[in-house]
């Protein structure tokens, strides 16, 4: 069993910036393939960021890049999401997700484990 359990979110204004954090239960995390996806109010839920087990490749969603940063501390079962330059349309629960085989992916029905999620809201 995994426990995944986000924090770091908050109200913030637009142009700001927000650390989200991930820390995950068990002993094998650095073979864990982490991801992160949002969704907002009406919306679907959608894919954020992913990161391999090593950190050493990451993936963006379009929406993000060039102002999300994903990245993971395996000494401390711990990925960030950095958040910079956030719109009013970041506004959304943030949840982190686990793919206990290694596989990064956009597709939210592969992770095998979710956090609670996070309230991240963003004024204009």
């Amino acid at each position: 069993q995994v426990q995944l359990v986000e924090s770091g979110g908050g109200l913030v204004q637009a142009g700001g910036s927000l650390r989200l954090s991930c820390a995950a239960s068990g002993r094998t995390f650095s073979s864990y393939a982490m991801g992160w996806f949002r969704q907002a109010p009406g919306k679907e839920r959608e894919f954020v960021a992913t990161i391999s087990w090593s950190g050493g490749s990451t993936y963006y969603a379009d929406s993000v890049k060039g102002r999300f940063t994903i990245s993971r501390d395996n000494a401390k079962n711990t990925v960030y999401p950095q958040m910079n330059s956030l719109k009013p349309e970041d506004t959304a629960v943030y949840y982190c997700a686990a793919d206990l085989w290694g596989v990064q992916t956009i597709v939210s029905t592969a992770y095998d484990y979710w956090g609670q999620g996070t309230q991240v809201t963003v004024s204009s």
